[in-house]
């Protein structure tokens, strides 16, 4: 059935207001729940055409996820803002406590993430600046899930740096002459960007779709129970072919190529994440040929897979934005990015190592088994 896009007015005849929503943040926010009786739309109200309703939808939903973590690049640098300032005035033990490493670690944490996640929206907006039909549901899901889980972090951080004040709401500390830091808002509105434009749980499951999808159409016909079987011996012969070739390729050392005009120690950086990147396909395929078909039911072990993509993707524009203020920006701004985006994959490769080491956690399944019983106990 298709499905229409059309504009209703709210005074048009039949339109009612059941009941408006109120929410923990974005208290602008105008939701309700309507109802709708008996509603005539002139056709002057459509958008784009009748029956092309899904596509206004699908269209917009790029441009919506990538708008989450733009404004999540946004309140991280306000948050980084912030907590500098506050670092620099509290004394503790004699000292500013920025010159405390467990409050230094989080300044370097905030000011990683802001650098990546906007890294991140300047490359995937520069495709579609490139060209206007360019697909980029991958980059924007990517961009989406790890930047509004940054965003989220370094807002918590933040709180936690500002201890008592930063619980404090703005117009409270006005009153009492401090610093009316809106950290509390903050808190409240930052919390829905993991919901909205699709959860995060959604945007794993999505990007691992995304991630099978080329080998599906390699190899799918292989592990279709359904067709015939010498229907799916002839695609396992094609299969086995493409992927003796494939796999191998991801096994050969120094595959990715590195500009030439790169920074030495980008280019090192680069080359390490080509590696990671070839380890992560091969480690795609290695679970493939072990689960099967099932592997889309192994929702925690591609979730750990998509978090090394996103992370990796983090890395690989972190350094070309980096090469770029190199080329375009100031010293001081150019090395303070450069220090930046070492720290971000050097913190990078910690993370993937660990998410390549949890693949197969043997928690996994006790922890399914554990929500099962509680779900079948009565209240």
């Amino acid at each position: 059935m298709a499905m229409t896009a059309f504009i209703v007015e709210m005074n048009c005849p039949g339109v009612e207001i059941v009941t408006r929503c109120h929410f923990m943040g974005l208290r602008a926010l105008y939701n309700g729940v309507l109802r709708f009786t008996n509603v005539q739309v002139p056709v002057e109200d459509v958008v784009h055409e009748v029956g092309k309703g899904l596509k206004v939808a699908l269209s917009t939903l790029n441009t919506g996820r990538l708008t989450l973590p733009a404004a999540c690049a946004g309140m991280m640098q306000r948050c980084l803002e912030i907590s500098l300032r506050w670092c620099r005035e509290r004394e503790q033990w004699g000292k500013p406590i920025g010159q405390h490493a467990a409050i230094a670690t989080k300044l370097a944490e905030l000011a990683a993430d802001a650098f990546a996640t906007e890294a991140m929206v300047r490359y995937t907006s520069s495709l579609v600046d490139a060209d206007k039909n360019s697909d980029i549901r991958l980059e924007a899901a990517m961009a989406k899930l790890w930047g509004t889980e940054a965003a989220w972090r370094g807002v918590d951080e933040t709180l936690q740096t500002k201890g008592g004040r930063g619980y404090e709401t703005a117009s409270s500390l006005k009153h009492r002459g401090q610093t009316p830091d809106p950290i509390e808002r903050m808190m409240r509105d930052c919390r829905i960007n993991l919901i909205f434009e699709g959860s995060s749980e959604i945007m794993h499951l999505f990007i691992a779709r995304e991630m099978l999808d080329p080998h599906l159409r390699a190899a799918g016909a292989v592990l279709d129970s359904r067709k015939p079987i010498k229907e799916r011996f002839v695609a396992a012969m094609k299969a086995g072919v493409y992927y003796s070739k494939w796999y191998s390729r991801r096994c050969w050392p120094g595959l990715a190529t590195v500009p030439d005009q790169f920074d030495p120690k980008l280019r090192r950086r680069m080359r390490r994440i080509g590696a990671l990147s070839q380890k992560l396909s091969r480690s795609l395929f290695q679970n493939m040929a072990r689960h099967g078909p099932k592997l889309e039911r192994e929702q925690l072990l591609l979730a750990r897979l998509v978090d090394i993509g996103t992370e990796l993707f983090a890395m690989s524009t972190a350094c070309a934005r980096t090469q770029w203020l190199l080329e375009n920006a100031s010293p001081k701004v150019s090395q303070q990015a450069l220090q930046t985006t070492e720290y971000i994959c050097l913190r990078g490769e910690r993370r993937i190592a660990q998410y390549f080491r949890d693949l197969h956690t043997p928690t996994d399944d006790k922890g399914y088994k554990l929500a099962r019983d509680l779900l079948t106990q009565e209240d």
